[in-house]
């Protein structure tokens, strides 16, 4: 059961991947380009739809399928950017505070929990109001106020570490303190990360879709899954499918993400040596 959840997240992960990628490829339409005379016309399976528009088109005509994959590079490209952003951040902190301890580590954990004592999104809408919405500003937010869990499991499995013997034989042999965190330290604790990057990951993507529903996430006219659901919130009466599908292709992506974080502490925690 839990390697079909796995593999499931996997495929769900790669398939949301695999179209961010191939958007402009086979995507049926221009999702920029708007057309009155077809707004708000109804998914194909619908009455009323039409084989045009497979997903039907929003409140300016543009095609819902085409924005819906360009909308899949969107929240990639957030959820990988932020976690590389994040990850930076908090694991050089938390491996220089589990690995050197004293005033370095309490520094660390001074900072730590500064962040913790943050309201995370309280802060990102007044930086993004302050600065102004864009891609990249959405992505240097979340990347800077998502690290703390980095700080925190590299700290603590880095001073899990620090003692065993084969860093000891790496400061016996003389080699220096960076090479022994790039080449034996941090080799050696990526296991947690890589599940607490899939975590962050669908955070950064949730947060980013918040973000835009409140109209200070990633500009319009970008087709962000969140945005689309801002946009068609006033229509959902009269036209659910387009608050419902990009909600669930955000549902969708964010299970599937977790599916696969769940699978990959399993699996690698049993590959741990004991």
């Amino acid at each position: 059961m839990k390697h079909a959840a796995t593999s499931l997240g996997a495929l769900i992960v790669f398939a949301v991947l695999l179209a961010a990628v191939v958007a402009p490829l086979v995507a049926p339409h221009d999702p920029f380009v708007q057309d009155l005379n077809q707004r708000l016309v109804p998914p194909e399976w619908m009455d009323g739809g039409s084989a045009v528009h497979p997903f039907g088109t929003d409140q300016l005509g543009r095609d819902y399928l085409s924005r819906l994959l360009y909308g899949a590079r969107i929240s990639m490209m957030i959820g990988i950017f932020t976690v590389v952003t994040s990850g930076l951040i908090g694991i050089t902190l938390g491996v220089f505070g589990g690995y050197f301890g004293g005033k370095i580590d309490e520094v660390v954990m001074f900072i730590i929990t500064c962040r913790l004592s943050i309201p995370l999104i309280l802060v990102a809408l007044t930086v993004v109001a302050l600065i102004g919405s864009s891609l990249l500003v959405v992505i240097l937010t979340l990347g800077l106020l998502l690290w703390e869990r980095f700080a925190v499991v590299s700290r603590t499995t880095t001073m899990q570490v620090r003692n065993l013997d084969y860093i000891a034989a790496a400061q016996a042999a003389g080699a220096s303190r960076r090479h022994i965190l790039l080449r034996e330290v941090l080799p050696n604790i990526l296991t947690p990360l890589v599940v607490v990057a899939t975590l962050e990951m669908a955070l950064a993507i949730l947060l980013e879709a918040a973000l835009s529903f409140l109209g200070l996430g990633v500009p319009p006219p970008l087709p962000s899954w969140g945005l689309m659901i801002a946009e068609g919130k006033d229509y959902m009466f009269f036209s659910p499918w387009v608050i419902m599908i990009p909600g669930i292709a955000l549902f969708v992506l964010v299970l599937g993400i977790n599916l696969l974080g769940d699978g990959l502490r399993d699996l690698l925690g049993a590959a741990r040596p004991t």
